[in-house]
């Protein structure tokens, strides 16, 4: 530890990503990528732009990206934000709406950088447990709280909840900022975009990492209230104002754009997600019903941290949160058909000793 560190920084605990190897080949499933490559007309953009353009600055605002994204849902490019990954919008989102009068409430068991940015940014928080069945009841948060986040499907256990039921939460709570983080809506489940117009206390937050293919090029957006919108982006505007570079910008715009590709692709994945799920409830395991390009497994009498690295050593590497009542369970990213097969034939291995 250095001794120039401020105390914030000695008392963080850092967001720990997925292992990604610099050696040996493994069948790498454990950061939900996805297994195919990006819209070959995204591709194509980036072959073939101006690579002098990157001497400038690009657009602030990503323009080009915003009309893309706007465009692809029907709605004002005012309602739209687009940064450095889904990640880094969240981050602004945090900063923009919450501060240490203002209390957020999470499931206890959801995406893990919640309570970092909460920390970070010395915000207040409630983690509201999961029901028994692991899924998400809205009725247990209570109304005292400046914002509500969740995953939708929730990651790590992949359940969904329905918009409808969303919507019946955002009328009965209106003074309450409501988050949905739909980094795996386009596996299964319906967006909430749709309400937007209806309802100033909804902000929706994508990724173009999984269903886009584009992790590598880090893309993220939020859609709301334009009021919503211009918070963020004053936050933005006093952090970075040039968060979405050229390349990403046009990438983006092309990959949003090929419709065709994205239903070809996230089609494959939910019928190989479905086909394994069904063999692995078949050979013994408990499974829960993801609606995300991954699956949440457990492997009857195996402790998660064990099946994890039993499952490494055969070369598959998915991820364990060694944590309460899902430390018996391993998330599995959907890969190809070949290498949820081999997924298979592993745990069959891992049940036999």
């Amino acid at each position: 530890m250095s001794r120039f560190w401020s105390l914030k920084t000695h008392s963080l605990t850092p967001y720990v990503p997925g292992e990604q190897p610099k050696e040996g080949v493994y069948i790498k499933l454990n950061t939900n990528e996805n297994p195919y490559p990006p819209s070959p007309k995204a591709v194509e953009k980036i072959r073939n732009m101006d690579f002098t353009s990157l001497r400038l600055y690009p657009d602030p605002d990503g323009e080009l990206l915003k009309k893309a994204v706007s465009d692809y849902y029907n709605i004002s490019d005012k309602e739209v934000f687009v940064g450095n990954g889904s990640d880094e919008v969240l981050a602004l989102v945090f900063k923009a709406f919450f501060d240490e009068k203002a209390t957020i409430a999470f499931p206890d068991i959801t995406y893990s950088f919640y309570p970092v940015y909460c920390n970070l940014f010395e915000i207040p928080f409630l983690q509201i447990p999961l029901r028994e069945d692991l899924s998400i009841d809205l009725n247990d948060y209570p109304t005292d709280v400046k914002g509500i986040i969740f995953a939708n499907p929730n990651a790590p256990t992949g359940l969904y909840i329905e918009p409808r039921k969303i919507e019946e939460f955002l009328k009965l709570r209106s003074d309450t900022l409501v988050i949905v983080d739909e980094a795996y809506v386009d596996f299964g489940g319906k967006s909430c975009v749709d309400l937007v117009s209806r309802y100033d206390n909804l902000l929706v937050v994508q990724t173009f990492s999984k269903s886009r293919s584009l992790a590598g090029l880090r893309i993220g957006v939020a859609v709301g209230n334009s009021a919503l919108i211009e918070g963020i982006k004053r936050v933005k505007d006093s952090f970075n104002s040039y968060p979405v570079d050229k390349i990403a910008q046009l990438a983006g715009a092309a990959a949003i754009q090929d419709k065709e590709y994205f239903e070809t692709v996230r089609n494959k994945i939910i019928e190989t997600r479905e086909k394994t799920k069904n063999i692995f409830r078949e050979m013994g395991l408990i499974v829960t019903d993801s609606k995300a390009n991954f699956l949440f497994v457990k492997i009857p009498g195996i402790p998660g941290p064990r099946a994890m690295e039993k499952l490494r050593q055969q070369g598959i590497l998915v991820r364990n949160f060694n944590t309460g009542r899902i430390s018996d369970y391993l998330r599995i990213t959907i890969g190809t058909d070949e290498e949820m097969a081999k997924v298979v034939e592993s745990i069959k291995v891992i049940m036999a000793e």
